[in-house]
């Protein structure tokens, strides 16, 4: 116990051993800001509002906002108050239940929407939660005063989406893409549902009233026109807010596909020796003409290539004969003071550091190295761009394609470090209304197998054959 300059008690630093990291002693002082009925803290948790009209895309934003801030580390849940109604009516008859006159729709409605906040509460109480996408069409002032005063006396920050749209293209589409697979729908007339539905949204217009840039202008929020031609950003309260509207800034819904392969079969892999900068083997060379192949047959408008720095990814992009770009980023996991040793090896020399990562390994960092936790924070940059392109292909490794991999199929931390991305195999992934579409293609190319199943015995204490037990095969 040290004392610090003033005489008092300071708790020494303890070191995690996962994560490697120092942890001071945190004392509980809690300090109330002005015009709060909760303290509230610089990280208080936030309820992300979505407002606009239905077939605006509010439900396409809220899933993908969902997705990209659970991937990046920050604890989020949807909230669709559409899902609450579904529960309390189990049988939907026509457009005329969300008429502003009809009374006992609107009470079903608004004791949906307060049922939806109390779960927000929950989760943040609860489940420790940071953020909460409160998706609703919130298209009246009333409602969304409802919220701001809920979430004043709960100590909660508020940022409001809007989502305008008026091209009647988009409209149509996105009626066709989303609401035909509705459960309002099922098993009725296309036709019927499409009338039906358009009769909906005229019943929310009566009542809508945009957020206003002049009365409203102490609001946080974000206006999205058109789906992304253009923005209006104001009050941005902190750092996860900078981050959404970069993010919201950054998606589109342009019909594309993202190709994800690892490179060829390299020289380590056939002496299962993990990260290093070796080339392809004879059978790596083989998978990259063979990937030439493929790619040159699902004729890709525009394609962009992007590998990593090291050798065996750009060796297997050399073959397609196309212009590449090269990403530091989409350099494989660095395994620090375990570069370039066997799973044998790592269990011989750091048997304890072998059965920390095995314990936790979507958080275990490598001394001198890095853990799965900071690669998905190395490659946010890559998924902005992703999100901002067309037809892409990413020729990458085993750990990225992992990480790449979460992101578009919405994979929680735990399972991220055991998805299969085995080599000589190519994921055609194509973003879908609300998620996304995988076709694996194996490309006929024999390789080892570099996969290692989650092991059943993770104490520091199991013996070498219980630690070696899920380690593939390799000469």
């Amino acid at each position: 116990m040290a004392l610090t300059a003033d005489g008092s008690e300071q708790k020494e630093l303890t070191q995690t051993p996962l994560l490697k990291i120092w942890v001071p002693w945190m004392g509980c002082n809690l300090n109330r800001r002005r015009g709060s009925s909760v303290p509230q803290f610089c990280n208080s948790p936030t309820m992300i509002v979505m407002v606009g009209l239905p077939a605006r895309g509010k439900t396409y934003i809220s899933k993908k906002l969902t997705r990209y801030l659970n991937w990046i580390g920050v604890p989020t849940k949807m909230f669709n108050v559409g899902q609450y109604r579904r529960e309390a009516v189990k049988i939907y008859k026509n457009f005329e239940f969300f008429k502003q006159d009809n009374e006992e729709a609107m009470n079903i409605r608004k004791a949906c929407a307060a049922a939806a906040l109390k779960d927000v509460t929950a989760y943040f109480t609860k489940e420790q939660g940071q953020v909460a996408v409160f998706d609703a069409t919130n298209t009246t002032c009333e409602r969304r005063a409802i919220i701001l005063n809920f979430a004043k006396e709960k100590g909660y920050k508020v940022f409001f989406v809007e989502s305008i749209c008026e091209d009647p293209e988009i409209i149509a589409e996105n009626i066709k893409q989303v609401k035909f697979g509705s459960p309002d729908y099922v098993d009725r007339d296309i036709e019927e549902a499409m009338e039906d539905f358009v009769q909906r949204i005229e019943c929310y217009r009566a009542s809508y009233t945009s957020i206003d840039d002049d009365k409203d202008r102490k609001l946080s929020y974000i206006k999205i026109f058109d789906v992304g031609s253009r923005y209006l950003v104001n009050q941005v309260q902190d750092h996860i807010q900078s981050r959404i509207v970069y993010y919201l800034m950054n998606i589109h819904v342009t019909p594309r596909s993202i190709y994800l392969t690892r490179h060829g079969e390299s020289e380590l892999n056939l002496l299962g020796r993990i990260g290093g900068d070796s080339g392809l083997s004879p059978r790596g060379q083989k998978y990259a003409n063979a990937l030439a192949t493929f790619i040159k047959s699902q004729n890709i408008k525009d394609l962009k290539v992007w590998t990593s720095h090291m050798k065996r990814t750009i060796q297997t992009a050399e073959a397609l004969g196309v212009q590449y770009e090269q990403w530091k980023a989409l350099n494989e996991i660095d395994a620090g003071v375990c570069e370039e040793l066997t799973y044998e090896e790592i269990q011989r020399d750091f048997p304890s550091e072998f059965a920390l990562r095995d314990q936790d390994k979507y958080r275990y960092r490598y001394p001198k190295g890095e853990s799965y936790e900071d690669m998905v924070h190395r490659l946010e940059p890559v998924i902005m761009e992703l999100e901002r392109q067309e037809n892409v292909l990413v020729i990458c490794h085993q750990a990225i394609m992992r990480c790449l991999l979460a992101y578009f199929l919405d994979k929680p931390g735990d399972e991220l470090p055991y998805l299969r991305c085995p080599l000589h195999t190519t994921l055609k992934l194509t973003p879908v209304a609300y998620g996304c579409k995988v076709e694996p293609f194996f490309l006929n190319i024999e390789a080892v197998n570099t996969h290692r199943e989650r092991p059943v015995n993770v104490s520091v204490n199991r013996n070498q054959d219980e630690a070696l037990q899920t380690v593939p095969d390799h000469i």
